[in-house]
């Protein structure tokens, strides 16, 4: 065991024994030398002095390495192997596990540079392009954000601020650099810029509160359309609240089936009226108008030409437009009778027919067609159209329905694109008696505007299909309504007594207004109601002495004298039948108290304050999505398709995104 530290107690020895004198001489000249030699050295390994590079003994990222082989070599004895293989391991430890970290770099080692007299420049390292997709409408923290507790994470998100929609990854995929350099690769995610949100909504500042001494008749148009509704819950349950001009609370109250009565006489449909307290407000009352349309046989139904105006242009490639488009009308199929035609008209950069009117039983010939349908190109929707109403007027026979149902995601940019314009030009070929419907699909880029101007001058509905479940409900459910009309051209126009309401307002129906003279005139467009349909207006007034009159009275005006009627208002409402030119008047009184606060009409009470605080709350005195969730919960009655389930649900997402 001695003969193992021989070598050190020599060493040890001479440590005690008295240093040697210093010679100055001899110093200068063994320092020449040593450099002489380091020079010959260095030209040996480079091949020349003047361009020094990195050697097997000197790398850029072994430096380390090298001087702990040169230890190694050196102290070759079984005790100094024990104690510098405990120095390696230790140094090895502390290199390995404690490298340069960033979070979007990815791993980084540390290396010493080698620093010389005439310095070689490094090449740019080259990035190699990998793509990593990630999925649609998700967002995606850097990995500093993460938290450290998921389930923390999880029980807080409903309630996180919701993400701006600029920041909304759409379908462009990131893409991650690795980049080589020095031997070692590094992560370096690019950033690639997301698809921009260009959606446009058609929608009005929210409906005053009128004053009835000042005006007081109120005239507009029915909207029998559900396209808003799809839209607020796609919005919510994507993890934000929707945009506000978006939301359009008639749509969102119209979304649902109620059980109103139906009609009994000469008219297609039966007007009821109710007068109820306001859940928001103690000092004012609602006014709930309730239209029922009759349901006709399935056997009494006329004959359907049906032309499906598909957008295949590259807007429609996502997986929620053309193929949830193909299922929903796969759905549809099943509904139609032989004796029903289709048609198939789409547009990209231009227009075509794929397939020659064929009656509805061919499901084989009409889904291969379906099937075939690829999205790319420009948006050519003004030549889709044209080609859609040429192939629809010739498929008409009297006595027969024909219908346009476009399927888009509003995105015209080729031909007609401004709305203005298409409404004139489906105004005018509104009277070769062909009606056009919308269905909406998609997000990112829905042109809303663009729908309704289509469907509100085209005698057609608009829907907006987010999934297929609301394809089965717009589509199988309810698609008398949507296909056969039972009344054109609805309007309501409803009179307030001064003498009994101070101050009155419309929740709702702002791009349905009409002016006052419009009711009259049979030449003015209103909206249709289709086979089964129901329609739901509201409005708040405010009786005259109430404590939540919100308009001082004028001074030099005198208070109006009472009529002694009782009548707090006069509801009128025209119609024409299908394929008349000449309207017929329906008229009803209100009175105080009139009519029950059904389950139907508090339910739509509910939907109509969800649809208040989703876009404008100052006349809900402090009312909250908890009022709305708890009145829409008591008041769900029959659901048996969890439609009002799901508006609860949807309050719900609200109040959490909403911070309330």
């Amino acid at each position: 065991m001695s003969d193992d530290f021989d070598d050190l107690n020599k060493l040890a020895d001479a440590l005690k024994s008295a240093p040697a004198a210093p010679d100055s001489t001899r110093k200068t000249a063994n320092i020449a030398a040593a450099m002489d030699n380091f020079d010959q050295i260095e030209k040996n390994f480079q091949g020349s002095s003047a361009e020094p590079r990195p050697t097997l003994e000197t790398p850029r990222t072994g430096a380390f390495f090298f001087g702990v082989a040169k230890m190694l070599d050196t102290l070759t004895s079984r005790a100094a192997m024990a104690t510098t293989t405990a120095i390696v391991a230790v140094g090895f430890t502390f290199y390995v596990v404690m490298p340069q970290m960033d979070a979007r770099q990815g791993l980084k080692i540390s290396t010493p540079e080698i620093t010389t007299a005439h310095p070689v420049p490094r090449p740019e390292p080259t990035p190699v392009l990998v793509p990593a997709p990630e999925p649609e409408g998700i967002i995606m923290p850097r990995v500093e954000e993460m938290p450290a507790d998921d389930g923390r994470a999880l029980a807080g998100l409903a309630a996180a601020e919701p993400a701006p929609a600029d920041m909304m990854i759409t379908s462009a995929p990131a893409v991650r650099s690795i980049v080589a350099q020095d031997g070692f690769a590094s992560y370096s995610d690019q950033a690639i810029p997301a698809t921009p949100d260009t959606e446009a909504f058609a929608n009005e500042e929210a409906n005053p509160l009128k004053i009835t001494t000042e005006e007081p008749v109120s005239t507009f148009s029915i909207d029998v359309d559900t396209a808003a509704y799809s839209v607020v819950r796609s919005s919510l349950m994507r993890g934000m609240l929707p945009p506000e001009a978006a939301v359009r609370i008639e749509e969102m109250v119209n979304y649902f089936p109620y059980r109103y009565a139906g009609p009994e006489g000469e008219h297609p449909f039966q007007p009821t009226v109710s007068v109820m307290d306001t859940p928001w407000n103690d000092g004012t009352q609602l006014v709930h108008i309730a239209i029922q349309g009759e349901m006709p046989a399935i056997a009494d139904r006329p004959a359907l030409n049906l032309v499906f105006l598909i957008d295949t242009s590259g807007s429609m490639a996502s997986t929620n437009k053309l193929p949830l488009l193909k299922q929903s009308f796969r759905l549809m199929l099943s509904q139609l009778r032989p004796e029903d035609q289709i048609s198939i008209v789409t547009y990209a950069g231009s227009a075509g027919q794929v397939l020659e009117p064929t009656s509805a039983s061919e499901t084989g010939a009409i889904m291969d067609a379906l099937n075939q349908l690829d999205a790319g190109g420009s948006t050519a929707g003004q030549a889709g159209l044209q080609q859609a109403y040429s192939v629809a007027e010739a498929m008409s026979e009297d006595g027969e329905v024909s219908r346009i149902i476009l399927a888009t995601d509003g995105d015209f940019n080729v031909g007609i694109s401004n709305p203005d314009a298409l409404k004139d030009y489906i105004s005018d070929k509104r009277d070769t008696g062909v009606y056009l419907s919308v269905l909406g699909f998609g997000r990112g880029n829905l042109d809303d505007a663009t729908m309704q101007a289509l469907a509100q001058n085209g005698n057609g509905t608009a829907s907006y299909i987010d999934t297929l479940s609301e394809a089965q409900k717009v589509l199988v459910d309810q698609l008398s309504g949507a296909l056969f009309p039972i009344a054109n051209d609805v309007k309501i126009q409803v009179e307030f007594n001064p003498a009994m309401i101070a101050e009155y307002r419309l929740i709702g129906y702002e791009t349905r207004a009409l002016a006052r003279e419009d009711f009259n005139n049979d030449l003015v467009d209103a909206g249709e109601i289709g086979a089964g349909h129901s329609v739901t207006a509201i409005y708040e007034i405010t009786p005259v002495g109430s404590d939540a009159i919100m308009s001082d009275a004028l001074r030099y005006q005198a208070a109006p004298a009472s009529d002694g009627s009782g009548e707090l208002g006069f509801l009128k409402l025209r119609y024409k039948t299908p394929g008349e030119d000449i309207s017929t008047l329906i008229e009803v009184p209100i009175v105080s108290g009139m009519g029950a606060a059904s389950e139907d009409a508090r339910f739509a009470t509910a939907i109509a304050g969800f649809g208040q605080l989703l876009r404008e709350n100052k006349y809900l005195n402090g009312w909250s999505y908890a009022d709305a969730i708890a009145l829409a919960q008591t008041n769900k009655g029959e659901d048996a398709f969890g439609y009002r389930a799901e508006a609860v649900t949807l309050m719900r997402l609200a109040q959490s995104l909403s911070g309330e």
